[in-house]
C-alpha cells in the first residue's frame, strides 16, 4: 500500500476501518523500479512521485491524480512480478488468520509501516491479493469515485470465491460501512458506498499453462485510446496477450506483470 507524501487534514484522511472490505489500492512490485516507471510512463502517460514508504516506492499519477503504486521488489523475494489489489481491513492479524482458516495462504506479513500494516496473500485457487490496515491514500473517496484503477477476479467459481472473500473481508455483514454484494447474471458485483469497486467472474482454469487464464485478480486501467497504448506496449518491450480494438487489451509488461487497459468502467 502506498500513500502520497502530502500533509492532510483529518477530513481528507480515510482509514481502512471506515471502508473495510473494499479494494483500496493497486500496486506493482517490479524488478527494476526505474525501468518500470519508464515503461508505464511511455505506455500510460504516468508521472511519478515518491511515496511515504521509502525511496524504493513511488506513486503513479495520471494528470496529477494518483492511480497506483510501484515499488522495487527485494532481490531475496523469489516471487512473480504482478499487479496486486489491496483490500482495506479492520485488523490485519485477524484477517490473516481468517485467510489461513479458510485454506488460503498468507505469503508475507502482516508487516508494519509508518502509516499502517499490510500482508500479501492468496485465496484457495491461488489468486494473489493484499490486505491493508491503516491510513489510505490522500483523497481516497475521490479516488474510489473516479475509478482510475479497478479490479476483477477471474476465478473457477465466482460464487464460491465470493463466500471466501465475504468471510475474510466482512462483505455483506451487519456492520455499518461494509461492502454490498449482488449477483448479476454470471458475475458477483461488489459495491462500496454505492460505487461498483470489483467484479468476480467464473471460468478460470487452475492448472492452465497460460497464466492469463489461471485464477487471478485482473487490474484494469481505463484509458482514452486503447489502440495507441497497445502500440506503445509493443514499442517499449511489452507483449499483447489479447486485443479487442478500440475497447480493451490484456498486456504483459517487460517483467511479466499482466494488466488490462479498457475504455469501460467497473459499472459497465
Amino acid at each position: 500500500m502506498n500513500t502520497e507524501p502530502t500533509a492532510t487534514t483529518a477530513s481528507e484522511r480515510t482509514s481502512s476501518s471506515t471502508v473495510f472490505g473494499a479494494p483500496c489500492w493497486v500496486s506493482l512490485m517490479a524488478r527494476d523500479l526505474r525501468a518500470a516507471q519508464d515503461f508505464y510512463g511511455n505506455v500510460l502517460g504516468w508521472t511519478f512521485r515518491p511515496a511515504r514508504l521509502g525511496e524504493e516506492f513511488s506513486v503513479a499519477l495520471a494528470d496529477g491524480r494518483p492511480v497506483a503504486g510501484i515499488g522495487a521488489l527485494a532481490p531475496a523475494l523469489q516471487v512473480a512480478v504482478a499487479w496486486t489489489p489491496y483490500f482495506a481491513v479492520l485488523d490485519a492479524d485477524e484477517t490473516a488468520a481468517r485467510i489461513r482458516e479458510r485454506s488460503g495462504t498468507v505469503a508475507v506479513g502482516p508487516v508494519g509501516f509508518t502509516v499502517g500494516r499490510g500482508a500479501l496473500a492468496a485465496d484457495r485457487d491461488g489468486a494473489v491479493f493484499g490486505i491493508w490496515e491503516g491510513q489510505l491514500l490522500t483523497g481516497w473517496e475521490t479516488w474510489r469515485a473516479a475509478t482510475p484503477a479497478w479490479v476483477r477476479l477471474q476465478t473457477r467459481d465466482a460464487f464460491e470465491a465470493a463466500i471466501f472473500y465475504g468471510e475474510v473481508l466482512d462483505w455483506a455483514c451487519d456492520r455499518p460501512g461494509c461492502c454490498d454484494v449482488e449477483y448479476e447474471e454470471d458475475e458477483v458485483v461488489l459495491r462500496s458506498g454505492g460505487h461498483v469497486v470489483a467484479r468476480l467472474g467464473s471460468g478460470a482454469l487452475e492448472a492452465a499453462p497460460d497464466p492469463s487464464v489461471r485464477p487471478r485478480w485482473q487490474v484494469h486501467f481505463p484509458v482514452p485510446d486503447v489502440d495507441r497504448c497497445v502500440d506503445a506496449v509493443r514499442r517499449h518491450g511489452g507483449t499483447v496477450i489479447g486485443h479487442l480494438p478500440g475497447t480493451e487489451a490484456t498486456l504483459r509488461d517487460p517483467d511479466g506483470a499482466l494488466f488490462t487497459i479498457t475504455t469501460q468502467t467497473p459499472a459497465a
